[in-house]
């Protein structure tokens, strides 16, 4: 077992923060220490599992989280408003997803995550150190956007073209600080924000409400399906190249997987399946349509399904998979429908 060195503060200052994105940070340090009590430094050699359960026994904060539970699935657990199978569904944690466990009670876990508050299954919720060695490899670091509307730039310069304009709240894919600039990744695609306008942060996914689920209201059948169809595959892999629902898919292969499945055909790529189908005013989207995302050269190199309430749903990068977005995550420049019911 690989040794850790780390400095000490009356307990294991968690050596996980080591193997993050962001290395051992001072303020992750502060969150875990915070209600310990002050005690002298000095450094020791311990193994990641006697770190983490030294910093376990101190009751202190992992990303945010003081008792940390990670969805053990294999794609989405249930969320439920009561403590029963029986209960009304309030949202689902994808796989690897993180939550605050608020407490247990016969045999159910009353979580919080995201903005989901409910009840899960405990048998399918690592707790305690495994949740916390579980989390240490699932971490990651992103650029959240603190203004209603930040301009995603080609290079670090304010003259350098615009590429997108993405709102307040999204989360960003984060490479690095360059002085004044944050590079970032979107979708694949590299990129640059203005580091005054985003917060660089560390964070575990969380679960999904049922609202970012719900396809709307009025549409017909067919699109009713495909969306449902779409949505459960929420947390599978991305890969570059791939067309399997299951196994990985890239964001084009994702979106003719899903309407071949409903013996709607159409081109391959991206830059491809704009051009398929009827073009049509982001006012008349329906469940079911596809919008389309332009890189730096203006060439449209990504895809989403639009799945109601004013989300997508897409395979966006190896970090997240398959994922639900607001349809403006970033500037959409096409929005196409192919099913024409």
């Amino acid at each position: 077992m690989k040794k850790a060195t780390i400095k000490f503060a009356g307990f294991c200052l968690a050596g996980i923060m080591a193997a993050s994105p962001m290395g051992v940070q001072a303020g992750s340090i502060s969150q875990i220490a915070r209600g310990v009590g002050a005690a002298s430094l000095y450094t020791m050699h311990m193994t990641e599992e006697e770190c983490l359960q030294a910093a376990s026994e101190a009751k202190g904060a992992f990303w945010g989280y003081t008792n940390l539970g990670i969805a053990d699935v294999e794609k989405n657990l249930n969320v439920r408003e009561k403590p029963s199978t029986d209960a009304k569904l309030v949202g689902k944690m994808p796989k690897d997803s993180a939550c605050e466990i608020l407490g247990i009670e016969d045999g159910w876990a009353h979580i919080a995550s995201g903005e989901v508050e409910g009840y899960v299954s405990e048998e399918y919720l690592l707790a305690g150190v495994d949740a916390k060695m579980k989390a240490k490899d699932l971490v990651t670091t992103v650029a959240k956007v603190n203004v209603t509307s930040l301009k995603v730039r080609s290079e670090a310069s304010l003259e350098s073209r615009v590429l997108t304009q993405v709102p307040e709240k999204e989360e960003l894919d984060y490479i690095e600080t360059l002085d004044e600039w944050v590079k970032v990744s979107i979708d694949g695609q590299e990129a640059y924000v203005y580091g005054e306008y985003v917060t660089v942060e560390e964070k575990l996914a969380t679960a999904v409400t049922m609202t970012e689920l719900r396809y709307g209201e009025g549409v017909t059948n067919l699109r009713v399906d495909i969306v449902e169809y779409a949505k459960q595959f929420l947390g599978n892999p991305y890969k570059w190249g791939g067309t399997s629902l299951t196994k990985g898919a890239d964001c084009s292969g994702f979106v003719q997987s899903v309407l071949k499945h409903f013996n709607i055909n159409i081109s391959r790529t991206s830059r491809s399946q704009a051009n398929d189908g009827k073009k049509i005013k982001s006012s008349e989207l329906q469940p079911g349509d596809l919008l389309f995302y332009a890189g730096d050269d203006g060439v449209i190199n990504h895809v989403t399904m639009y799945i109601g309430n004013g989300q997508v749903i897409h395979a966006s990068n190896k970090r997240t998979g398959i994922k639900i977005s607001k349809y403006n995550y970033r500037t959409p420049v096409k929005c196409v429908d192919v099913i024409g019911d």
